[in-house]
């Protein structure tokens, strides 16, 4: 059980780091989060360029991106954890954390995706990830409480509009 007693929330739910540190979203609470799925191989990879703005920009007032490698689509992160970290911060100066890579659809569904996917987007579409570079936003107290398909960049003003309301609790 979660926290007071609820379901199993966010915060409880065991993680690995690309480093292969056992972790869990803890560590960030009172953080708002953006939660990414990301792939090296992706004709989106630039997005990594955006989330490392969108960090930067709103680190310092409580914010972070998270990056969570994902192969489950058309094989475009084959790589192991440390070629997945080189390319992300030597392409793209990466400092935000990164993951160990997981499955955020079934089969193997990693559990932190089970409650982000029944969220909806602003189209009200719920239901698996489409494809990389999908975002989810979490608020300081752990619940779900955005959704971008993968399309919708880092810097768009819905999104960052989103983030905003976040930070202003």
């Amino acid at each position: 059980m979660g926290r007071g007693g609820a379901r199993l929330d966010l915060y409880d739910i065991p993680l690995e780091s690309i480093d292969g540190r056992a972790t869990t979203l803890a560590e960030f609470a009172g953080t708002a989060l953006l939660i990414a799925n990301v792939a090296s191989l992706c004709k989106l990879a630039p997005q990594y360029a955006g989330l490392q703005a969108l960090h930067e920009r709103f680190a310092s007032r409580g914010f972070s991106v998270l990056g969570f490698p994902c192969n489950q689509f058309l094989d475009k992160e084959p790589g192991t954890h440390a070629e997945i970290r080189s390319f992300a911060t030597q392409t793209f100066g990466i400092t935000f954390p990164l993951f160990s890579k997981i499955n955020v659809n079934h089969p193997g569904r990693h559990p932190l995706f089970e409650p982000l996917v029944a969220l909806a987007d602003p189209d009200g579409e719920a239901g698996d990830v489409e494809w990389n570079f999908e975002k989810f936003l979490v608020s300081p107290d752990g619940a779900p409480a955005g959704r971008f398909r993968s399309m919708t960049p880092p810097d768009d003003p819905a999104l960052i509009a989103v983030v905003e309301g976040l930070l202003a609790r």
